[in-house]
């Protein structure tokens, strides 16, 4: 294949949706493993007045660092670090009300994603499943995810969540004025987050 055929041909397949291409770098990629022997030329074409066109072919080399790289990408699991992964471990910093909202309009964001990859699902029902792995792969981990994010936007909603009292007791204090010196004290005194205590029984 030629450089302009990698990017139409990946284009056409969808490649886009589960590898992160940057075709303005694809020509420097081409170098990069033309220079570590990884692909060689095998030929160059002309049509008409358009300038050659050089056509690459993978190697021997070219083909087992492929299936290296490719057998680690399957067997190895590597921390990623997704963006919702972030959010969510800075949640308390909204109100409470505020993050079960942005919940709930990520879990219909998801509900529009998965709409539309079954409809394409439903378009490309004569292919074999086994050129279809990947997508069904970002299905089940959109429907995981949807389940989660709406269990977690429900149970702030119905105050369930364990530490609801002090989450909310905090943005209160934060509406009230109080400010991040005296509210550092509160905690560092042990007078934030307690839960009230039960009156003691009239003898």
């Amino acid at each position: 294949m030629y450089p302009y055929e990698m990017t139409t041909t990946m284009r056409e397949r969808g490649k886009e949706d589960s590898i992160r291409l940057n075709f303005g770098s694809l020509y420097a990629v081409i170098k990069s493993l033309q220079k570590n022997g990884f692909i060689e030329v095998a030929q160059t074409e002309r049509e008409g007045n358009r300038p050659e066109r050089v056509v690459y072919t993978i190697t021997p080399a070219g083909r087992r660092e492929a299936e290296e790289w490719l057998r680690e990408l399957i067997e190895v699991p590597v921390k990623e670090y997704p963006a919702i992964e972030t959010g969510l471990s800075l949640l308390p910093m909204l109100p409470p009300d505020v993050a079960a909202g942005l919940l709930e309009s990520r879990r219909d964001r998801i509900d529009d994603d998965l709409a539309a990859r079954r409809e394409l699902q439903a378009q490309a029902a004569g292919l074999p499943e086994l050129f279809m792995v990947e997508f069904h792969y970002r299905v089940a981990v959109l429907e995981a995810e949807r389940a989660f994010v709406a269990d977690l936007a429900s149970r702030i909603r119905d105050h369930s969540i364990g530490g609801y009292d002090s989450w909310e007791q905090l943005h209160q204090l934060l509406a009230d004025g109080i400010g991040m010196e005296e509210l550092s004290a509160r905690i560092a005194a042990g007078a934030f987050g307690e839960e009230a205590a039960e009156p003691e029984p009239i003898m």
